[in-house]
């Protein structure tokens, strides 16, 4: 098995949302914000590559919708989806297989795309690809509570079942899949959080679960998270195993720290190294 960092682009979200009831003069410590109270994030998927599958964990944000929407994330840096696949020597055909986390627009906007030739047209970016998601949270995205409702774009997941290529992971068999999950209900209904054995290690894809490497303490818990006191609970348990089973922790939204180990102290589970895939 080899695993590949692939940077879809990176964006910027206020910070009081990202940290919920935590103060700007603690969180602006590690994430310093902007004039606008911005700070910068990533959308750094994982592409699992082993034997006869090529597995590709969400898509970021993708480049379909208008430059009114992206007006309000402030995209930075000249990396994306498909020139990160490039760069690894991959093109999106050769993708078997994308697993979504969950289905807001900056985890799966890159799932669809419009038609080169019809841009009026919407079709799944990845054509000779089977789309996992769990089945309640794809009811939950398609039924939106107001508080979701703009994280939820239809046109991100709709094309992806209108063309067949839609797999649910807890009806279906996905022993095939290189990759196990957890279930997680405070962030959004049932979070797939991704868990690979690589390299004699353990591996896991935080997701929105733990953002972001100064997300690990337990009050630092976004504003968007529709349970915050499931994911304290949720967050608690976690970095106890984490911890106890040296897993190492995999950020999709830290635009500077792509992965780290833990270790417990006096504070409760904090994190102890900070490296990069590449490095273990």
């Amino acid at each position: 098995m080899k695993l590949h960092v692939i940077e879809a682009g990176f964006f910027k979200l206020d910070g009081g949302a990202m940290f919920g009831v935590v103060p700007k003069n603690l969180w602006q410590r590690t994430n310093p914000a902007d004039q606008n109270n911005q700070i910068e994030l990533a959308t750094r998927c994982l592409l699992v590559e082993s034997e006869n599958k090529l597995v590709l964990i969400d898509t970021g944000l993708g480049n379909k919708q208008s430059d009114k929407f992206f007006s309000y994330y402030n995209r930075w840096g000249d990396h994306s989806l498909e020139r990160s696949l490039k760069e690894k020597g991959f093109h999106k055909d050769d993708i078997t297989d994308v697993f979504l986390t969950h289905l807001h627009f900056d985890h799966c906007g890159g799932a669809v795309e419009r038609n080169p030739q019809k841009p009026e047209l919407l079709q799944p970016t990845f054509k000779n690809a089977v789309y996992h998601s769990h089945s309640e949270h794809w009811e939950w995205a398609n039924k939106p509570n107001p508080r979701e409702k703009a994280s939820f774009l239809k046109e991100n997941f709709e094309p992806i079942a209108q063309n067949g290529q839609l797999n649910f992971v807890d009806q279906n068999n996905s022993d095939h899949l290189p990759i196990d999950y957890l279930l997680f209900d405070g962030h959004t209904e049932k979070q797939l959080i991704p868990k690979i054995q690589y390299k004699d290690k353990t591996i896991v894809y935080t997701a929105d679960l733990i953002p972001t490497l100064a997300h690990i303490p337990l009050p630092y818990v976004a504003g968007y998270d529709v349970r915050p006191l499931q994911t304290l609970k949720e967050k608690a348990a976690f970095l106890a195993e984490a911890e106890e089973n040296g897993f190492y922790l995999f950020f999709e939204h830290d635009a500077h720290h792509q992965m780290c180990s833990l270790q417990q102290t006096e504070k409760g589970v904090r994190h102890d190294a900070v490296f990069s895939l590449n490095t273990i």
